[in-house]
């Protein structure tokens, strides 16, 4: 199995273009196959993920192609299988966003529970909750779910959703577009990822209203249109780089970026004291300048929580907790989304964090300390990248291993580094 080696505690320079949305990728996908005709995806980014989301469209029994390094050309022109293969499904969290597009083809499909990290308990129930709304009857046997149109067919209505889970809204999204007559959804996730999806059904001549709000309205149509649509920069990976170059305490440019999502991302690394310049569409981090944890009002500790956009991304967490070891001050990381998402604090705590695991939802981090190489694995893509940050900034020889993880969620993060000037193999 391949493995990162690293030598750390060098400053870093240059420019990084980040890569497509990986989380808007792979629903747009997805919505490609809702329409007949081709579809042009822009921008999307050669990740594990995304290239076995591809493995399950051509599976099924669309055409797919790379038709430049980063475009994808989908045509679903023929019938599509309901039923993926269930060893597909299980080893990525994104095949569930086939369910909406099958639904609509097919008038069924036949799922098996998706894979993906593990980070803790992710429901299917409000997925469910869209689908039944809608005139979807689900059943759960034998390891796999089972969902078909009732004999009235398709039916606009209002879905209530007990949560706004992000990917249950984009099914929603995606069936209620196919669904002729206007439905309402709420709580709608909003985050920059469900809006690009819905520029791109707006594309395929869907009227979506509300983009960007928890009330989504959509006036469905009988039939998706070709479209051709571009990947956003991924917002997740600004901020990873951001966190690099406060770790090392590197000036890195990051271009280009929609300063229009960035602030979200942006706020939990100023209250670290973390200094960038934000001009049109060009970052800069300066990771050299002095780092200070911003206090609460009257001077006690400050609480980084995530939640639901606006609120700070659950993936940018990780890539916080490892920028706070190097900051000058104390903070509260509270993870609110995932129940097991910050047990990799203990391999940070072994290269010198100061770092108190209060619970399986709340770690203190004090800085700044000095990190030491190690040898580790990587648990999830972003914890993942959060120990690539760690070995970057670290004194001495680091190696990672289980880094299929990070390759699901950072293209060629290796190459991408060392154009940088950051000391890294992947060993074979």
């Amino acid at each position: 199995m391949s493995y990162f080696q690293i030598s750390g505690g060098r400053q870093l320079t240059g420019t990084v273009v980040p890569r497509g949305n990986k989380n808007e990728a792979l629903p747009a996908i997805t919505a490609a196959i809702l329409s007949s005709e081709p579809v042009i995806l822009r921008r999307v980014p050669r990740i594990a993920d995304v290239i076995s989301m591809v493995e399950l469209i051509r599976a099924i029994g669309a055409e797919i192609e790379w038709s430049d390094e980063n475009e994808l050309r989908i045509h679903a022109a023929h019938d599509l299988d309901p039923e993926p293969p269930a060893e597909l499904c299980g080893s990525l969290r994104a095949s569930f966003l086939l369910a909406a597009p099958l639904i609509a083809r097919c008038g069924r499909v036949v799922l098996g529970f998706p894979g993906g990290d593990k980070i803790g308990i992710r429901r299917l129930d409000p997925h469910i909750q869209a689908f039944e709304a809608l005139g979807v009857a689900c059943e759960s046997v034998d390891g796999k779910i089972t969902m078909t149109v009732g004999d009235r067919g398709l039916r606009p209505g209002q879905i209530r959703l007990d949560e706004p889970s992000v990917m249950a809204t984009e099914n929603a999204l995606m069936l209620a577009s196919m669904t002729e007559g206007k439905s309402v959804l709420y709580p709608a996730a909003c985050e920059p990822h469900v809006q690009g999806l819905c520029r791109m059904l707006g594309s395929m001549g869907v009227t979506i209203d509300g983009i960007g709000t928890n009330q989504v309205t959509v006036r469905g149509v009988s039939s998706a249109k070709a479209c051709i649509h571009t990947i956003s920069p991924d917002h997740i990976e600004i901020g990873s780089f951001l966190g690099l170059a406060a770790a090392t305490s590197s000036d890195l440019k990051i271009e280009p970026v929609d300063p229009w999502v960035l602030d979200p991302v942006l706020r939990p690394f100023r209250r670290l004291g973390i200094t960038y310049e934000l001009n049109n569409r060009t970052l800069r981090c300066l990771g050299s300048a002095h780092k200070s944890v911003i206090t609460d009002f009257g001077g006690t500790v400050p609480r980084l929580g995530d939640g639901p956009w606006p609120a700070i991304p659950a993936d940018i967490m990780s890539i916080l907790v490892v920028s706070a070891t190097q900051t000058n001050g104390t903070v509260l990381f509270f993870e609110k989304m995932f129940e097991s998402r910050l047990f990799w604090v203990d391999r940070l705590i072994a290269m010198g964090a100061q770092a108190i695991l209060c619970d399986p939802h709340r770690v203190v981090v004090s800085g700044p300390t000095r990190l030491h190489g190690t040898v580790m694995a990587s648990p999830d893509i972003r914890a993942g990248m959060a120990l690539l940050i760690a070995a970057l900034a670290a004194d001495g020889n680091s190696e990672i291993h289980n880094i299929s993880q990070i390759d699901r969620g950072y293209e060629s993060i290796d190459e991408r580094l060392r154009m940088v000037g950051a000391d890294i193999a992947r060993i074979h």
